[in-house]
């Protein structure tokens, strides 16, 4: 599979159907979904490997790592609304057996897996939203790929909190993150945004 062909596929995937404003549910655009999982793929952090999905909202990074060859994921949401669309993402592509839905908060989940991949809450509703994800992911792996805000004090606290917890930053891309409008304080019928790709490793 091409990544463009990759990215065409994430994209058809359906969203959420009841966004929620206070977990910040912005579906993965395609295009950066498949960046990061071509990223993950091209170090061999993901064929065959064990991976976990944080905060897998409704599957997009779940489904493109089973495309890509992992062996098994995690789909980690605690969403009921979200659960629901990630388990129909998964059917429509027959790929169930590829996944194992945890309905759960990320803080319960305890499973040691090779490789996480997640685009975590960017903190915008809820300042440092996305700390309990990068500690949990540090928690169950050497490797971890994680979406974040191309900001300059976004990318000074992910360097200083990355080194104190004993990970590098091997990889950094920027990419373009567009979001919809769908919530009351949305003012432009489409945002767009700059985001940073990272892959953090165990020093």
């Amino acid at each position: 599979m091409r990544k463009k062909h990759l990215a065409m596929t994430l994209s058809r995937l359906d969203g959420f159907k009841n966004p929620k404003p206070e977990l910040e549910q912005y579906r993965t655009p395609g295009n950066v979904a498949a960046e990061l999982l071509w990223l993950a793929h091209s170090m061999g952090d993901l064929e065959g490997r064990v991976v976990a999905d944080l905060g897998a909202g409704t599957g997009v990074l779940s489904v493109g790592a089973c495309l890509l060859g992992a062996g098994k994921v995690y789909a980690v949401e605690v969403d009921d609304d979200a659960v629901e669309v990630l388990h129909e993402n998964l059917d429509s592509l027959g790929l169930a057996d590829c996944v194992d839905v945890v309905h759960t908060d990320v803080s319960d989940f305890s499973e040691r897996v090779d490789t996480v991949v997640m685009n975590p809450p960017f903190g915008s509703q809820n300042p440092h939203a996305d700390r309990p994800f990068l500690m949990k992911a540090f928690e169950v792996s050497d490797v971890v790929y994680s979406i974040h805000l191309a900001k300059p004090e976004v990318r000074r606290f992910i360097e200083a909190f990355v080194r104190d917890f004993g990970f590098s930053i091997t990889h950094r891309v920027t990419l373009p993150f567009e979001i919809p409008a769908q919530f009351f304080f949305h003012r432009k019928r489409l945002e767009r945004i700059s985001v940073d790709v990272y892959r953090l490793q165990r020093s």
